[in-house]
């Protein structure tokens, strides 16, 4: 109760940008602007370029003795909760996209990295140093960076932290369209960014604190520079009134915003279940379900309500959910895998791939795959009636290790069934993983991950498909700033 009571009194209303909500604990930004050397500084910054896409090898260091640790591999596109990871220009013709890179010498030693696609050459850039890391002795790939892109062509990167101690920093590029040199802009406690632009309304910010448990929030800002507090999304109360904790993605598709998130029972993120959604059509005043009608006060504060989608926890199984996007007529869809628990291994039961989706009356669930690791995590496309999803849904090399070997599934029919269309990578050495959707993507650079051994410390390569799943590996030395990438997994000629 008491917990509770605190929650309740600790409730402010400020004056912001948006109206305060009903029960709304409105917490303030307290944004920092100094660059200063930080205290925790180890040595001295890496800036510039690096000499290919090489990225970041992990391990959560949880390990366990038959089937190793509950996630590692290569990490260069994870989380799944870092949105997005690319997007595309028009106005430029390329692909901007950023991952957690490492030096060739140490693949635990983070760099926040910044690429570029060009569709018109068909050619990479050398990648470049937005932010280091490792000059912090930080080799978590939580800390990895996602990217997006004003008006104006300005890129933003914004730098995810961890906890509350250490804050995510926001970057913009020095000049439109271009990704060569990156200007500090601020910092505040932001884990898990996700980063929405809108051209008349500006920056929407979905992140998350670790305010004791993970706690889900959003915030706002016209330019971003000045931004507001932090709007809570959910903050479901346990038996005996102790915070669950929970992870958040979200999408917009121009005309509103929508979030979906899970609830970790006690607190504990092995223990994540549930699925719930919400949406807004005015930028975050006031949030719906589904139906557009259902309003909904935040924050969510109870397991039961309107915004549950499916309960889980009752059938006993976690859930991980992986990506969230729309249909053509801008009905939610969820991307989400189930397991019995969080252990590697057959222990864990079958992975089972799944969408959830809304049909203008009801959520409807469709399973597609079985894969043998609850964080086999790709995405979600959709094309008007055609719907893609990329994932490692096939056994790797590290057969019971994070990733396998990337597919392409495809259905035709809004959702309902599904036909996997190819196998993306065969024979591989190393471990696939987390497939990314980019932002507007372009069918010449469709998703993009990166490969890594599970199983030990590896060297990890990314990796980029076009519509029609050719795969292309980025170069993981260069000579020149800009070089082609090569097509790999085929026997076919290019063109075929």
């Amino acid at each position: 109760m008491r917990a509770r009571i605190i929650l309740y009194i600790f409730t402010i209303f400020l004056s912001l940008n948006l109206p305060a909500q009903e029960n709304a604990q409105v917490i303030p930004a307290n944004v920092t602007v100094n660059k200063g050397i930080r205290p925790n500084q180890k040595a001295e910054p890496l800036t510039g370029t690096v000499n290919g896409y090489k990225g970041i090898w992990f391990t959560l260091g949880q390990e366990k003795p038959e089937y190793g640790d509950k996630y590692s591999g290569g990490f260069a596109t994870y989380t799944c909760k870092h949105i997005p990871l690319a997007v595309y220009s028009k106005d430029a013709d390329k692909t901007f996209f950023v991952y957690g890179g490492t030096t060739e010498a140490n693949q635990r030693y983070l760099l926040c990295m910044a690429g570029c696609f060009d569709h018109r050459t068909g050619k990479l850039r050398k990648p470049v140093i937005v932010h280091d890391k490792g000059c912090y002795g930080v080799s978590d790939p939580h800390d990895n960076p996602c990217i997006n892109i004003d008006k104006d062509g300005y890129l933003w990167v914004f730098v995810s932290g961890r906890g509350n101690t250490r804050k995510g920093i926001r970057f913009r590029s020095a000049k439109p369209y271009d990704i060569s040199e990156w200007i500090y802009v601020n910092e505040s406690i932001m884990a898990y960014p996700q980063v929405i632009y809108d051209k008349q309304k500006g920056f929407f910010l979905f992140d998350t604190r670790y305010d004791g448990v993970r706690r889900t929030f959003f915030q706002t800002s016209e330019d971003g520079v000045n931004w507001s507090g932090y709007y809570p999304i959910a903050s479901i109360m346990e038996p005996g009134e102790k915070y669950s904790g929970h992870y958040q993605f979200s999408n917009y598709d121009g005309k509103k915003l929508a979030v979906c998130f899970n609830r970790h029972i006690n607190g504990d993120c092995d223990t994540r279940t549930n699925i719930y959604y919400l949406q807004s059509s005015d930028w975050g005043k006031t949030w719906t379900t589904a139906d557009g009608h259902t309003k909904v006060n935040l924050p969510i504060t109870r397991e039961e309500g309107p915004a549950l989608v499916h309960n889980y926890h009752n059938e006993g199984k976690n859930c991980y959910i992986k990506d969230i996007n729309f249909d053509k007529y801008g009905n939610p869809i969820i991307y989400y895998v189930t397991s019995d628990n969080c252990l590697p291994g057959p222990n864990g039961g079958k992975r089972l791939h799944h969408i959830i989706r809304w049909n203008g009356e009801r959520w409807i669930i469709n399973t597609f795959a079985i894969s043998t690791h609850s964080y086999d995590s790709g995405s979600l496309w959709i094309d008007g009636d055609e719907w893609t999803i990329i994932a490692p849904t096939e056994p790797g090399p590290q057969r019971w290790g994070t990733g396998g070997e990337m597919a392409m599934w495809k259905s035709q029919d809004g959702g309902r069934t599904w036909v996997k269309e190819k196998n993306l990578t065969f024979d591989s050495p190393r471990n696939h993983g987390y497939a990314r959707r980019p932002l507007n993507a372009n069918n010449g650079f469709y998703a993009f991950w990166a490969d890594g051994n599970p199983e030990k410390m590896s060297k990890s390569c990314l990796y980029f498909c076009d519509k029609q799943g050719h795969v292309f590996k980025m170069p993981y030395d260069m000579n020149e700033e800009w070089e082609y990438p090569e097509r790999v997994f085929t026997k076919e000629p290019y063109g075929n």
